[in-house]
């Protein structure tokens, strides 16, 4: 039945049936054709699977990023990123990798921190003389920082599916985020150093104290979400509704930038997105339902530590397999689908679940540069008015340090658990 049930996912995919439709639908039929779980059983797991408290963060922070966008935050933080860096080689480069940041730290979502940041520095970028297919490509793979530095909605999916607190998940992502930003930053440095990319004008005090004053504002919203997070003011969910409340009221009082008639369309678009992520859950919970029904994980745990009890080899192994799912499946499926599955084989091997979920949110992100699926390509490509196949070159390297950056975080656990350690 198992062997079934992945034949008939893998034919809804290939006959592009949406995600949350194919994995409510192949469980839905396996179980009929079982016999022995009622169908109204699956309904009440598709709707307990979202009536989750930590699950609100979602929408909240989904709308706190569109808030962002529209009322001039994110505009804001990219100028006083611009100030600081845009003068030295590759400064636009680097003002798009370290703008991703100031936009993750609110957003949580690696396609809208594309859009948001891509939308004013991909055009700026190529008309500054940078090569269109790199300066999307750096688009691309900066967008992805976004569910990585906290708050992130794929590392709350991860919290509430493995049963681990989602503060200490969004405080082990510090580390791995920033080490990931410094990556980019370097090689889009030395990208531009070889290709003679910008450069050459001076830095401007008085620009740089203009431009913090004005930033000021939309500075201090990932301090307050972050800081009362960690501070034990208010929990991940609260954090997010604060965001909503604050990105409202600096958009529409202090920097009037959102009006009224400007809500309904911002509301609506985060309806949107929230209910697709939403069912996405509702349907993977049917399939990992089935999946522990037939003790596929408990299985499946077995058979790896009878090929290795070796914790590096086995990561290894993981880490290879969480990078082919990342570049097919989407994020949110990906992990409702694949954690309730490795989180029994990590858990044997010894493995921290917080680190094992810093991990799998790293694998996946690479997911989102990565054809076919790579969702922040298309994302960046129809920004700059591009056709996808042509980043398929200037993307490469991007991978390349993304993955050398999942190897050390995989191997080096105290860069996700130090700061947890510290909190705890």
């Amino acid at each position: 039945m198992a062997i079934l049930l992945f034949v008939l996912l893998i034919v809804l995919f290939l006959i592009n049936v949406p995600i949350a439709v194919a994995l409510g639908l192949a469980s839905a039929l396996i179980f009929f054709i079982d016999g022995n779980v009622s169908l109204i059983v699956i309904m009440q797991r598709m709707f307990n699977s979202v009536d989750s408290f930590p699950l609100m963060a979602i929408p909240f922070f989904i709308l706190a990023g569109k808030l962002m966008e529209s009322g001039g935050i994110s505009r804001r933080l990219i100028h006083l990123a611009n100030v600081i860096f845009g003068r030295i080689k590759g400064g636009l480069a680097i003002v798009s990798i370290v703008a991703c940041a100031f936009f993750a730290a609110i957003s949580g979502s690696a396609a809208a921190t594309t859009a948001a940041v891509g939308g004013l520095l991909i055009p700026a970028m190529v008309k500054k003389g940078y090569d269109k297919s790199f300066s999307t490509a750096v688009q691309a793979a900066g967008g992805t920082i976004g569910v990585m530095i906290p708050p992130s909605v794929p590392l709350v999916l991860y919290g509430v599916t493995a049963g681990v607190s989602v503060s200490s998940l969004f405080i082990a992502g510090i580390l791995p985020g920033l080490l990931v930003v410094g990556s980019l930053i370097i090689l889009v440095y030395v990208i531009s150093l070889i290709k003679g990319y910008g450069g050459g004008e001076k830095f401007d005090f008085r620009d740089f104290f203009k431009a913090l004053a004005d930033s000021l504002l939309a500075l201090l919203m990932p301090v307050i979400i972050l800081g009362g997070i960690y501070g034990g003011i208010f929990t991940p969910t609260e954090a997010a509704v604060v965001a909503v409340v604050y990105g409202l009221i600096v958009g529409v009082v202090f920097y009037r930038e959102i009006k009224i008639k400007d809500l309904m369309e911002i509301f609506s678009s985060s309806v949107v997105i929230t209910a697709v992520i939403m069912f996405i859950i509702a349907g993977a919970s049917v399939f990992g339902y089935f999946l522990t029904r037939q003790r596929i994980p408990a299985e499946l745990t077995e058979a790896m530590l009878g090929v290795t009890t070796n914790w590096i080899i086995a990561l290894l192994i993981i880490n290879a397999i969480l990078l082919i799912c990342g570049a097919f499946l989407e994020t949110s499926a990906a992990i409702i689908i694949l954690t309730p599955i490795l989180v029994p084989i990590v858990s044997a091997l010894g493995i921290d679940l917080v680190h094992f979920g810093i991990i799998m949110i790293v694998n996946l992100a690479i997911g989102f540069i990565t054809p076919p699926v790579g969702i922040n390509l298309f994302v960046a490509a129809n920004i700059a008015g591009t056709k996808f196949e042509s980043l398929m070159k200037a993307i490469v390297p991007f991978i390349v340090i993304m993955v050398i950056d999942v190897i050390i975080i995989s191997f080096i656990p105290s860069i996700s658990l130090f700061l947890v350690g510290l909190a705890n």
